[in-house]
């Protein structure tokens, strides 16, 4: 019988686990574990994990006069649904006010600017989608708007919808869905949608950013978070280069892995801006990324890293020839990234590219080459005649 109840006891365990993602469809991976911070950064004295949640909270002994985030530090959003639960508290309902900012960008004084899910309790802004510190309000609940190049907007009724606050459960859970793809931008609160943007504005738009949750300023108030879920969506009209940087090991200005794929990424996102170059361009850095959903919508992977026994991906080789056999991943490997080892590492190697150097049989020359002409091809362009020496 004790066997029997704690079987009984383990299945109902499991259940309800199972049943807080029920809707989930595949794709979507946990990015909170449920028991720490591990991956999220923000003013300790304001977040905490408390009961499997997230929680931000002001008091009168603590109280907060600037709004905080808590920011998901794994990594970029771009063409994703992000999927989870929230439940929002105060005593002066009126000032209750919460958000979750996706695709933004951090200040230096560490304010997170950008989209952003509002989140209240007085019902004015639940369902809306905001300009943190930029344009302000651009969808209210229940309107659809078009915000063209030259920031002009067109509004309309969205779907009429029920009263989205008589929809929220106060004190309770409530369950809120962000889905971004391209230019547009849709919310839905106990899956009722609440309103959409398609927002094209030249210089205000942005394809991808970081994720984060807010706490606002302002009376003693408390607002937490739960099953949060990620899914990422394949790019509809660009291809997406995930540059993976190696940990630090030479001395400054060699082998600068970090430094180099970020001013990679940078030029490839300001080429997009600049002349529409179809690609998004995001940096993990350090080796293999924490972010579970690192590779889900990418078209290639570019590594800068150390090669030999030391090459991030000696420990991941399943791992990528999955995402090569499923989806077609492609693979740059620049400089150091070109070296592993013979066996079953160079083995992949020569499959995904074709090639790789191998330690003690390849030459590996410090030379001067002096290119005073270069032949007419997409990657040459740009690029003038140049004379350096280097690790060729």
């Amino acid at each position: 019988m004790q066997r029997l109840c704690l079987t009984f006891a383990i299945v109902l365990t499991v259940v309800a686990h199972a049943s807080l993602r029920a809707d989930d469809e595949p794709g979507f991976r946990p990015i909170f574990d449920g028991q720490t911070l591990s991956g999220w950064s923000g003013e300790e004295q304001f977040w905490r994990v408390e009961n499997g949640s997230i929680v931000g909270e002001s008091t009168v002994d603590n109280p907060l006069d600037h709004n905080t985030f808590l920011l998901w530090d794994q990594g970029e959003v771009d063409d994703f649904e992000l999927r989870l639960q929230f439940r929002l508290t105060a005593e002066n309902e009126a000032e209750a006010n919460s958000g979750i900012q996706f695709r933004s960008q951090v200040e230096p004084d560490g304010h997170v600017v950008g989209y952003q899910a509002d989140i209240d309790l007085a019902g004015k802004w639940i369902g809306a989608i905001y300009d943190e510190h930029g344009r302000g309000l651009l969808a209210g609940r229940h309107e659809s708007v078009d915000i063209g190049e030259d920031g002009q907007r067109e509004s309309e009724e969205y779907l009429n919808p029920p009263d989205v606050t008589k929809l929220i459960r106060k004190g309770d859970w409530n369950d809120y869905s962000i889905t971004a793809e391209g230019g547009r931008i849709q919310l839905r609160v106990n899956g009722h949608a609440t309103g959409q943007v398609s927002d094209y504005e030249k210089g205000h738009h942005d394809l991808a950013g970081v994720l984060a949750l807010q706490l606002h300023s302002g009376p003693p108030q408390k607002i937490e978070f739960r099953n949060v879920r990620l899914k990422r969506l394949p790019l509809a009209d660009k291809k997406k280069v995930v540059f993976v940087a190696g940990k630090p090991s030479h001395g400054a200005g060699q082998h600068e892995h970090n430094a180099g794929c970020r001013l990679l990424a940078m030029l490839l996102n300001r080429s997009r801006e600049a002349h529409g170059t179809p690609v998004i361009a995001t940096v993990y850095q350090n080796g293999w990324p924490q972010d579970p959903t690192a590779f889900d919508n990418a078209d290639t992977v570019v590594s800068y890293c150390d090669g030999g026994q030391g090459h991030y991906l000696n420990q991941h080789l399943e791992d990528f020839d999955d995402l090569v056999k499923e989806r077609g991943v492609g693979l740059v490997c620049i400089h150091y990234a070109v070296e592993t080892t013979a066996g079953d590492c160079g083995d992949h190697f020569l499959n995904w590219i074709g090639g790789f150097f191998e330690p003690h049989w390849s030459v590996n020359p410090h030379w001067t080459p002096n290119f005073k002409t270069l032949p007419n091809h997409a990657i040459t362009r740009g690029v003038s005649p140049f004379e350096i020496n280097d690790e060729w």
